[in-house]
């Protein structure tokens, strides 16, 4: 027996120390391919639909660029065969290490001769696999490497060979922060791995062996994977002496110059990072995410939206949004921001943004009247000039047009959208408890009622597109209110009371009944559908905020028309601007599907009613509280027929002169708080006088003859003045204006009014 030196045991127990360590590495090797594939993590989220549909992919990992897992079968063949013979040329032959080739790197680091190494595919995916066998700046250690050696064999005696070279593809670092194919492909090439050809293969190739290297050294590689791809008409017709390479140098330049996979891209941006920063589980966000949202609908909302933002451009409006809810289950369907062109700010989720309602509370409103017995839908409201005293002074509020209608029911009032008796309503109830009620329907305010005051009855306050449309999909369930919801239920809604069903359905027949809105929209608005539909428009202070909200039998569809920026919009009323969006996504969904009126719960009566200066009609009432004439008597239907709050005395605006001309209406000191919500053409003041050969100025240029006038305001301080036919001043009054005008800065820019 030979003997043992010292040397010797030395050496051995090296040996049988990186032996060991070896085998500690290839403990890697274990994992199965279906281990590794389910562990994959692409920096991208994909939103999907509720049908599986891809809506949107969200970049949610800035560390490193990974696509989607590609199975094998979608790769390139130009690709799979470029990889083969650039990398490991025996792949399909060895083992797991092609000791060809490693005999050859001995022999050739022996005489000092460069060579390419025998890393072999598999070899390579073992170092990918496994943190301790990756290679630093300053190469693999020996026990790496035979650690790397005992992995690549156990890979091949558990993986197929298939199987290696499609986890090799979608695990291998390119250039930069790329990794895995599909980032690559779709990045430097912009399109998807399947469809890459042999220039193209050729340059992956390339990349895989020198990542980071500059361009010239790509191409010289490139081109020499190219030439030994099999002959193939693509590259015959490059020539047989150039094999194409005189092309490859402009193809690696605009490849490396390219960024094409953008780092987010769809149709529903503003829902997959919602649900991206709801969905993560310990820090990670899952692969894909499966929304309710319906893809067809989203896309067709979108366009509509745009179409309209497109018809509103000359009137300096940018943005809009769009909300679509499933009645029955809360799901929304549609999540629509106007991300497009005219945006000033496309990042800003105008769903959940807070904005003022405008007349969108009012349906509320009336509904909480009604349920308290305070009014029904045929009692008649004060349609008049009204001074209400508050903690900040005299609130006077004005109908849309300047002119009061006297008595009206409340079934006009509502669908007309009357301010005035909106008003008078919210006394009856109270801003706090208004308050109160709109919290109960799924619309919580930011401060107490108290703090808005009477002006909560013409929307003051702010809330969202996706809390507003909520709370009418509450009306839609007979006053019953849930969440709405951005994923697929498994479980019903979980719906609590929030207004009586008799209410709730009362108010739906009001806004879903033409001849209510008539007064103000005509009979044949955008608003009217051809099939069951309630629907009420709503524009804020100055117009700044313009809504279309309403639902049909299955869905509530709300819709947001403004500016980012708060800036006001350029006679934008509710039937121009969101309610023709309105009007398109809700025809949308019923092309094939009807919406009928809903079944009247218990505790309702219909009965035929007369209601003075309307039309006899059959009226719902809640049990109890139901008659069959509404009318005032004829001394106080005389007290309210003055449209004015009476007349104007001589002395109160400075004219000495004492004569009977005199201006009944408006009055001196009047602040008219402009409503936009409905058509330019019917804001008009009406201006009554007494006295004969009357002529209307106002600041200082003439109007109008005669004793009446109409007078569309604009915002400013105004003086009206009567004279006679010498120019005499003979009475005058003095007014403010506010509200939803056009501010007339520049005449050259500013928009001319009739």
């Amino acid at each position: 027996m030979p003997k043992v030196t010292k040397a010797t045991g030395r050496l051995r127990l090296t040996f049988a120390t990186l032996l060991i360590a070896a085998c500690a590495h290839s403990a890697g090797a274990k994992t199965t391919f279906e281990q590794v594939k389910a562990g994959y993590k692409p920096s991208d989220t994909m939103l999907l639909d509720r049908q599986g549909e891809v809506l949107h992919r969200l970049r949610t990992d800035t560390s490193v660029r990974r696509g989607q897992w590609v199975a094998l079968a979608d790769v390139s063949p130009a690709l799979r065969t470029a990889l083969v013979l650039s990398e490991d040329k025996r792949f399909y032959e060895h083992s797991g290490v092609d000791w060809r080739a490693v005999s050859a790197a001995a022999w050739a680091n022996l005489w000092n001769t460069k060579t390419r190494g025998a890393s072999t595919i598999t070899m390579q995916l073992a170092g990918l696999l496994d943190e301790d066998l990756k290679r630093s700046n300053s190469g693999r250690s020996v026990v790496q490497k035979l650690g790397q050696t005992m992995a690549a064999e156990s890979l091949e005696r558990g993986w197929r060979k298939d199987q290696i070279l499609e986890a090799y593809l979608n695990l291998v670092p390119f250039r930069g922060e790329l990794v895995g194919i599909d980032a690559l492909s779709r990045s430097l090439f912009g399109k998807a791995p399947h469809g890459l050809d042999h220039r193209e293969a050729a340059v992956a190739a390339a990349l895989i062996r020198a990542p980071n290297a500059k361009e010239a050294q790509v191409t010289q590689r490139a081109c020499s994977v190219f030439k030994t791809l099999e002959p193939t008409s693509a590259n015959k017709a490059a020539g047989p002496s150039s094999g194409g390479c005189e092309a490859m140098e402009l193809l690696v330049a605009s490849a490396l110059a390219r960024r094409d996979f953008a780092a987010s891209e769809g149709i529903a941006p503003h829902v997959a990072r919602q649900l991206a920063r709801t969905t993560a589980g310990d820090g990670a966000t899952p692969a894909t995410i499966r929304s309710s949202l319906s893809a067809p609908l989203q896309r067709f909302a979108q366009q509509a939206m745009q179409t309209q933002l497109r018809e509103l451009s000359g009137r300096h409006v940018e943005d809009a949004a769009l909300l679509v809810l499933d009645n029955a289950s809360g799901e929304v369907l549609a999540w629509v921001n106007s991300s497009g062109p005219l945006s000033a700010a496309p990042e800003v989720d105008f769903v959940t943004s807070l904005r003022q309602p405008g007349s969108t509370l009012k349906p509320f409103l009336y509904g909480q009247a009604l349920s308290e017995r305070r009014i029904t839908a045929a009692s008649l409201l004060e349609d008049s000039a009204t001074q209400i005293q508050t903690t900040g002074g005299l609130y006077i509020p004005q109908n849309y047009d300047r002119q009061f209608k006297g008595w009206v029911s409340a079934r006009t009032a509502l669908g007309a959208s009357l301010n005035v008796p909106a008003v008078r309503t919210l006394v009856m109830v109270s801003p706090d408890a208004f308050q109160k009620q709109l919290a109960l329907m799924g619309m919580p305010l930011k401060e107490s009622g108290d703090y808005y005051g009477y002006s909560l009855a013409l929307g003051s306050a702010e809330t969202t597109l996706l809390n507003l449309t909520n709370s009418y999909r509450t009306l839609a369930n007979g006053g019953r209110a849930s969440p709405a919801r951005l994923t697929v239920g498994r479980t019903p809604p979980a719906f609590s009371p929030a207004l009586d069903a008799r209410a709730a359905f009362i108010v739906g027949d009001i806004l879903s009944d033409p001849m209510a809105r008539a007064r103000t929209f005509g009979t044949d608005s955008v608003l009217a559908t051809r099939f069951w539909a309630a629907v009420k428009t709503g524009t804020s202070k100055d117009m700044r905020d313009n809504w279309a909200v309403g639902y049909s039998q299955r869905y509530t569809v709300g819709v947001w028309v403004g500016n980012a920026s708060g800036a006001p919009m350029w006679d934008v009323s509710g039937t121009t601007g969101a309610a023709p969006i309105w009007a398109a996504v809700m025809n949308q969904l019923h092309r094939q599907r009807s919406s009928r009126a809903p079944q009247a719960p218990a505790g309702l009566v219909q009965k035929t009613v007369t209601v003075e200066g309307e039309a006899p009609r059959s009226e719902w009432f809640i049990s109890g509280t139901e008659q069959a004439k509404f009318a005032m008597e004829k001394g106080a239907a005389r007290a309210y027929s003055t449209s004015a709050g009476g007349p104007n005395d001589s002395k109160n605006h400075g004219n000495t002169t004492t004569n009977t001309a005199r201006i009944t209406s408006p009055t001196s000191g009047t602040i008219l708080a402009l409503d936009p919500d409905i058509p330019p053409q019917a804001q008009r003041l009406s201006l009554e006088a007494e006295g004969s050969n009357l002529r209307w100025l106002i600041d200082g240029k003439q109007v109008a003859k005669g004793n009446t006038a109409l007078w569309l305001p604009w915002p400013g301080r105004h003086v009206i003045q009567i004279v006679d036919s010498k120019g005499k001043v003979l009475d005058q009054v003095r007014l403010e204006v506010r509200g939803a005008g056009v501010k007339m800065q520049d005449s050259k820019t500013a928009p001319r009014r009739p």
